[in-house]
């Protein structure tokens, strides 16, 4: 009876396959079940993935949590998991268990030239070549992401203006500050220096996105466009 009323996943209508409602409605309408089925594809001849994966998480009353507890040899005993399905379920769940222990981490929010110093000297401040960095702030003058633009020589660097912005479109970013370092130690900005921050505020310009400050980083101390009066 139950073999006869089988209907597999192929022949459903694709707004109720597991991979294309995921596509058309959103990973969030997905149920348990459903997203475990796309996690091991496909299920046995006479059973769907969604019904199997249904199966293996009635063993454990529905809770993810348990399922997580279950052993690799255990996911194996149901019929239609081998090894590498049990797998892809284990590793889908020890993410997720890692994902929940995971500090919330609250984004910087850039107040003076100062922070900016505090995040960059650590990362570029002692460094014997120059590097030009980018980093990106959301509406709130938050830092979304910080990103090597460039890496040069003792003598300067070179930087991409369309892959400046086209990073900051992607990341949705609404604000953006140029950062480099001075292997020397000097903190006067040279006319490269306050050249390219001219192009990058005028390209900012355009595009809604300010160019907010340029901090220029040594090992001791730092330079802001914005606090000398530059901008």
């Amino acid at each position: 009876m139950a073999e006869n009323s089988f209907f597999p996943i192929t022949n459903w209508s694709e707004e109720d396959k597991p991979r294309e409602k995921l596509m058309l409605k959103g990973k969030s309408i997905l149920s348990d079940g459903e997203l475990i089925a796309i996690l091991i594809g496909s299920g046995s001849r006479n059973e769907s993935a969604v019904d199997l994966s249904k199966r293996i998480l009635a063993s454990v009353d529905h809770n993810l949590n348990a399922l997580g507890k279950v052993s690799l040899s255990q996911l194996m005993q149901f019929k239609g998991i081998g090894e590498a399905k049990a797998i892809s379920i284990i590793a889908a769940l020890e993410l997720g268990r890692r994902r929940r222990t995971e500090d919330v981490v609250e984004l910087k929010k850039v107040t003076s030239s100062k922070i900016i110093f505090e995040i960059m000297q650590p990362i570029i401040g002692e460094l014997p070549h120059e590097e030009f960095w980018i980093i990106y702030l959301n509406n709130s003058n938050k830092v979304i992401s910080k990103s090597q633009l460039s890496k040069g020589g003792m003598t300067g660097t070179l930087v991409d203006v369309r892959l400046v912005f086209k990073t900051a479109l992607e990341m949705g970013a609404t604000g953006l500050i140029l950062c480099h370092n001075h292997p020397s130690g000097t903190l006067v900005p040279s006319d490269a220096d306050k050249q390219i921050t001219r192009k990058l505020k005028i390209a900012g310009d355009s595009l809604e996105i300010k160019v907010l400050d340029h901090v220029i980083i040594t090992e001791t101390s730092y330079y802001s466009f914005v606090d000398e009066g530059i901008f």
